[in-house]
């Protein structure tokens, strides 16, 4: 399971994910690290065990046991994150941004691996995710932190194949059905 066998699988109609999965992580000019714990953070929030068992492994071997972690880890807090934080954003009612959001983050704090990198994958899943508060929100962090705009930009590239490719080939499962 890899990088080439998701590529194969992608259908001639869909022929541009198959090309750009190719291009924003087979050529991609973040560090290792950066990336692979980027696409198994996206895999994750894709929600696609398509996507999720053919990346997975390649990000396993590409991350060291506590980035891999942290990629998870990411992917987790902000599948609570997003939701919470779009909602409260969404609400007419600012009211509710005034109050305390009493759930636990603490991994954001402490995600064993360089904030940097946790805060590029948070993104990436909060892109997925479609939060506009928390993309605001880490794409601060990481300018703060000295990233620039183009390789953030390529943490939204990667989450906006690896997501539609998780929706067309979940999509040509049940289809196939």
């Amino acid at each position: 399971m890899s990088l080439d066998s998701l590529k194969a699988r992608v259908p001639d109609y869909a022929k541009d994910l198959r090309l750009n999965l190719g291009s924003v992580i087979g050529n991609s000019d973040l560090p290792a690290q950066q990336l692979w714990g980027t696409v198994l953070a996206t895999a994750i929030a894709s929600r696609s065990p398509i996507v999720l068992r053919e990346l997975e492994p390649e990000a396993k071997a590409n991350l060291s046991p506590e980035a891999y972690t942290a990629a998870k880890s990411a992917a987790a807090i902000m599948a609570m994150n997003n939701v919470f934080y779009r909602t409260r954003h969404l609400l007419s009612d600012h009211e509710y941004g005034t109050l305390r959001a009493g759930l636990r983050m603490n991994v954001i704090g402490n995600p064993g691996v360089e904030k940097v990198d946790f805060e590029l994958w948070s993104f990436a899943v909060s892109a997925v995710n479609g939060c506009g508060s928390c993309l605001d929100s880490h794409e601060q962090v990481l300018r703060k932190a000295g990233m620039e705009r183009d390789t953030i930009q390529e943490a939204f590239k990667i989450a906006a194949v690896v997501q539609a490719v998780g929706a067309t080939l979940d999509a040509e499962a049940v289809l196939a059905e």
